[in-house]
C-alpha cells in the first residue's frame, strides 16, 4: 500500500540548543547546566550538558548530514543562555549572535527551512536562583525582551517560529513530579507557573507581531498532547480522564489556539483554592494574541483511571493527580526498552480533535520518535545501524495520520525526534532518537538505516506500507 503526502509537506526532524549544542562560549548557566554542575550522579553514566553532540562546533558538518537524508526542515532552538549577556536588559553576546547567523545561513544554504524555537526547558538558572524563574511575573517580561532580541535579529530570513516547547513538562517536571530541576513538589507553584508560561507565550506573539520582518512569518507554540484515554466507560473513570484532559491538554490549547481557559477547569482551581493570580489586561493579551498555528509532539498515549482515593480526603498539599491516576491497560503494545507504549492511533485522535474543537488550525507532528538503547546490537558488517524497528514505528505513525489528514485534519509536516542523536536530560545518552547515531566518545556520526529509508519518503512524499502491516493497524 502506498500514502502519498502533499509535495509541500515538510519532512525533517527536531532537536534543541541545550541537547545538542554543548556549553561552549556560553556564559550562563541554564537549569539542567546548573543541576548536572551541582549533582552529576543524577544523570545517566553521570553524563552532561557540557558537551552533547557538538553541534557548536560540528554544525557545518552535522547539517550536511541532515541534508543527506533528504529532511527540508529542522526545528532547533535558541538558547537564552547563550545569545544574551545581561537578563535584565538584553544586551547581545556578539559572538553567539554570529553563530546562530552562521547557523541559520547555513540551513537556508542547504536547501533546509530553519525552524526556531525559543525556550526548550532552558531558563537560565540564574533567574530561577534570584526571583524564583516562571513563578515570577518579571522573569516572563525578561522572556519577552529574549525573544524581541531574536525577531529582530532573525526574523528577516526565518520564517517559522514557537515560543515554548511542552510547556506542561516545565511545570510537572519542576513543580510536581521531580524529574527537572528544582524537582519540587508544590501542586499552588505549579499552577501558577503554568500560568505565567502562557502569558509569556502570548506576550511574545504580540511582540512578534511589532517587530517582525518578513510577511510570510507565522508563529505558535509546541504542545506534547495526548488524549486522555479512560480505563472504562464507567462514569469515576470518564470523570478522571476529563480533568486529566482538562489539565493535561486543554489547558494550553484553549488558551493559545481560542484565547481563553477552559472554565471547567479554571472553576475547579478556584473552588480548590489554587487557582493562578491574573488580572483582565492580562486575559486580554491571551484573548488578543492567538496563535498562528501549532506544533504536536507525540510519543506514547496517557490512560487515566479514578484515583484509588477520594479526591476529597484531607491533604495538606493540592496536586492535579487527586483527580485522576495513570492506568495501565492490559495487553498494551510497548517498547519496553524505553517503557512507553506504542499506539499510533493516537495521532488519527489528535488530528480529528483539532479538526473539529480548534477551528481546524494548521498543525504539524512536531515530535515523534522512539528511543532505544544499546544501538549497536544493531551494527552490520558495514558499520551501519539496521534500526527496522524505527522505520516501522514511523510507518504507523505516518499511516494514522494520513488517514487523519485524508478525514480534512490540516496538517503540514512530520517532525521525528531527531535527526542526531542527542543528550536527553537526565537520561543523557542512555535512548538513542536520531537518524544519525553519535559516537560520544569520538562524535564520529553516522546515517543509520532510518535516515536513508526517510530519504525516500522526503524525496517522493510516499510511504509504501505492507498489507500485513495495515491490517495489523486495522485491528
Amino acid at each position: 500500500m502506498h500514502i502519498k503526502f502533499p509535495t509541500d509537506f515538510w519532512w525533517g526532524a527536531a532537536t534543541s540548543g541545550p541537547q545538542s549544542e554543548g556549553r561552549f562560549n556560553k556564559k550562563h548557566a541554564n537549569m539542567f547546566d546548573h543541576w548536572y554542575d551541582i549533582e552529576p550522579e543524577a544523570f545517566y553514566d553521570q553524563v552532561g550538558p557540557n558537551l552533547a553532540s557538538n553541534f557548536y562546533n560540528d554544525y557545518k558538518e552535522d547539517i550536511r548530514l541532515m541534508k543527506e537524508i533528504g529532511l527540508n526542515s529542522v526545528r532547533t532552538s535558541i538558547q537564552w543562555t547563550r545569545l544574551i549577556d545581561d537578563f535584565e536588559t538584553a544586551t547581545l553576546n556578539e559572538k553567539n549572535v554570529a553563530f546562530y547567523n552562521d547557523v541559520i545561513d547555513e540551513f537556508i544554504k542547504n536547501g533546509i527551512k530553519p525552524v526556531i524555537n525559543l525556550h526548550h526547558f532552558d531558563l537560565p538558572v540564574e533567574l530561577y536562583h534570584k526571583y524564583g524563574g516562571w513563578e515570577s511575573k518579571h522573569v516572563v517580561e525578561l522572556f519577552v525582551k529574549f525573544a524581541e532580541q531574536c525577531f529582530k535579529l532573525f526574523s528577516d530570513r526565518v520564517t517559522d517560529w514557537f515560543t515554548f516547547n511542552e510547556p506542561m513538562v516545565v511545570v510537572e517536571g519542576e513543580y510536581l513530579h521531580q524529574f527537572h530541576y528544582p524537582n519540587l513538589v508544590d501542586g499552588k507553584k505549579a499552577v501558577q507557573v503554568a500560568y505565567n508560561i502562557q502569558l509569556a507565550s502570548s506576550k511574545a506573539i504580540a511582540c512578534f507581531k511589532k517587530v517582525n520582518q518578513n510577511e510570510a512569518g507565522r508563529i505558535g507554540i509546541i504542545l506534547n498532547l495526548t488524549p486522555a484515554y479512560p480505563a472504562s466507560q464507567n462514569a469515576a473513570d470518564l470523570a478522571a480522564a476529563e480533568f486529566a484532559d482538562l489539565w493535561l491538554n486543554q489547558l494550553y490549547m484553549n488558551a493559545s489556539t481560542l484565547g481563553a481557559f477552559p472554565a471547567k477547569l479554571t472553576e475547579r482551581l478556584a473552588e480548590d483554592g489554587v487557582l493562578w493570580e491574573t488580572s483582565e489586561e492580562e486575559l486580554e493579551i491571551i484573548k488578543n494574541n492567538p496563535i498562528d498555528y501549532l506544533g504536536v509532539n507525540f510519543y506514547h498515549p496517557h490512560r487515566v483511571k479514578a484515583p484509588e482515593v477520594s479526591p476529597n480526603s484531607l491533604a495538606v498539599d493540592w496536586l492535579p493527580e487527586k483527580y485522576f491516576e495513570e492506568y495501565q491497560m492490559p495487553g498494551r503494545r510497548m517498547n519496553v526498552d524505553k517503557g512507553w507504549e506504542i499506539y499510533p492511533k493516537a495521532i488519527y485522535d489528535i488530528a480529528v480533535n483539532i479538526r473539529d474543537n480548534y477551528n481546524n488550525i494548521e498543525w504539524f507532528v512536531s515530535e515523534n520518535g522512539m528511543g532505544v538503547s544499546r544501538e549497536e546490537r544493531y551494527l552490520n558488517k558495514q558499520g551501519m545501524i539496521e534500526d527496522d524497528y524505527r522505520i516501522q514505528f514511523i510507518q504507523e505513525h505516518l499511516y494514522w495520520l494520513h488517514r487523519g489528514m485524508e478525514e480534512g485534519s490540516n496538517c503540514f509536516g512530520y517532525h521525528l525526534w531527531t535527526p542526531i542523536d542527542c543528550w536527553s536530560w537526565k537520561n543523557a545518552y542512555r535512548n538513542r532518537y536520531g537518524f544519525i547515531s553519535t559516537d560520544i566518545r569520538t562524535q564520529i556520526k553516522t546515517i543509520k538505516k532510518s535516515g536513508y529509508w526517510f530519504k525516500n519518503v522526503a524525496d517522493t512524499s510516499e510511504v509504501e506500507l505492507t498489507e500485513k502491516l495495515v491490517d495489523q493497524l486495522n485491528k
